[in-house]
């Protein structure tokens, strides 16, 4: 069996390498999030602990 010449193990990484990358890009701008934004703004309260030991 026949081995592969370095400048074709070279080619497949580059396109793995860029298939890798563009998918990558591919996902994070095309997934669009849908978070649930009240419009009322919650204030916090704040209950001081006097805690002891």
């Amino acid at each position: 069996m026949p081995q592969m010449a370095p400048m074709s193990w070279i080619m497949l990484f580059m396109f793995f390498s860029c298939m890798l990358l563009m998918i990558n890009m591919l996902n994070y701008y095309l997934f669009n999030p849908k978070f649930n934004i009240k419009k009322e703004s919650k204030s916090i309260s704040s209950n001081p602990h006097n805690w002891k030991w």
